[in-house]
């Protein structure tokens, strides 16, 4: 069973992408998938996932982006290219999110063969207005093949820019 956000958003995919059930797609840890279809490379096509939790810890959005490195050495070895502070102005439509964008380089297999993926991903934490300890942060992760990530990269910008708190209208 897909999970869920833990607060409601909204967004736009770019053209040539399709979302995908997250579940069938083997990814049930996220609530939503995006698939690129036309950019199958190695068997293995670019995808956009969005996962989120609640935290009431003291962890910074740093050290929560820093959490994902063991998650993804559990297939194979992982480097970090890049980490960045991001805010309100990469992300308009998310005011007040403090955010990490993180590049990383991952070994692992794909049916049994070795590939090298790629990840672009951006963390957000959003307070709770009525309880700052509590705060929802959300992952937003673009993974492919570096020849995808190449060709896709701009279409997840484009996506991130549509990303907005709230029900789709």
């Amino acid at each position: 069973m897909a999970a869920t956000l833990p607060v409601k958003i909204s967004f736009s995919l770019p053209d040539g992408w399709r979302a995908a059930p997250p579940d069938e797609v083997g990814t049930p840890h996220v609530a939503f998938v995006a698939l690129h279809p036309d950019s199958v490379d190695d068997g293995f096509t670019a995808n956009i996932t969005i996962s989120g939790g609640m935290r009431n810890d003291g962890a910074t959005i740093s050290q929560i982006a820093d959490e994902a490195i063991p998650r993804l050495q559990q297939g194979g070895p992982v480097r970090v290219l890049k980490k960045t502070e991001i805010g309100t102005p990469d992300l308009p439509g998310l005011t007040d999110a403090p955010g990490i964008a993180q590049d990383v380089v991952l070994s692992t297999t794909l049916r049994g063969e070795p590939i090298e993926l790629g990840q672009s991903q951006v963390f957000l934490g959003l307070e709770d207005v009525h309880n700052p300890a509590q705060r929802a942060v959300l992952e937003l992760v673009l993974t492919g093949t570096q020849k995808q990530m190449r060709e896709v990269i701009g279409d997840f910008r484009h996506f991130l820019r549509t990303v907005r708190p709230g029900d789709a209208t």
